[in-house]
């Protein structure tokens, strides 16, 4: 092989390395869990076990939840929402995903699954593009999930459920600044025709989690935990329907 091309073979692969590792930098760069979350949720409750996150009820119901974070948000935010929803007998499991990105893991659920046999009724969800990668995977297993929930989220124009029953609901807030009010409309046809949606009103997208302000978005006009309590009334009431 002559001298130019392997120093054009070697450039490339430099390129490449360089690229990757700037983007796995940033990718680790992540959104932690806030002194809001910190104050209502001891460490105790979190059980994490595999990189999985979840919160296990005294008395369970028979359904799981599946809940995929946004991007680079450490599971742990979502805990108090977590947390709201196993009170009422709801097994959660947050998982860890390659690259703080769920779009890169969307088929973890079936490693959560596998290991709760016992649970008969599966739910998944998601935040920003955790919603999306949630959507992608109940569209693949449109028989075994029953459920699907957005949070600031909407699902992929490959993950069309206008023709299905899935049974759905989003979550969306006034002051997103990410997940905007004319994106959560201009998917809306994306969506089955079971679907219940919800307008957080004074919410905004980094409270669909408890981790501080995020880039992009608005102010909110509500505290994260009035926004988190409506979130979790809003979705227990669309979960008892379900059974």
């Amino acid at each position: 092989m002559k001298k130019w091309s392997i120093r054009i073979i070697a450039g490339l692969l430099c390129l490449i390395a360089v690229v990757f590792a700037g983007f796995y930098i940033w990718s680790e760069q992540t959104y932690q869990p806030s002194e809001e979350l910190h104050a209502h949720v001891d460490k105790n409750d979190f059980n994490k076990e595999d990189g999985i996150i979840t919160f296990v009820p005294d008395e369970p119901n028979g359904t799981g939840i599946v809940l995929y974070p946004g991007a680079k948000v450490e599971p742990e935010a979502y805990g108090y929402y977590a947390k709201k929803l196993m009170s009422e007998g709801y097994f959660v499991a947050i998982p860890e995903v390659l690259f703080n990105f769920a779009l890169f893991e969307s088929g973890k659920a079936d490693e959560i699954r596998e290991a709760h046999p016992s649970i008969e009724h599966w739910v998944i969800g998601g935040h920003s593009l955790g919603g999306v990668a949630a959507a992608s995977y109940a569209y693949n297993h449109l028989q075994e999930i029953e459920g699907v929930i957005f949070l600031a989220s909407y699902p992929s124009s490959g993950s069309d459920f206008s023709a299905t029953e899935m049974p759905m609901l989003s979550l969306y807030a006034e002051k997103d600044g990410l997940s905007t009010l004319e994106d959560i409309e201009d998917t809306r046809q994306l969506l089955s025709n079971k679907a219940v949606l919800h307008e957080i009103i004074g919410g905004n997208h980094a409270q669909f989690g408890l981790y501080g302000e995020q880039k992009g978005d608005q102010a909110a006009s509500i505290s994260g935990i009035e926004q988190q309590d409506e979130m979790a009334a809003v979705t227990l009431d669309w979960l008892e329907g379900l059974r």
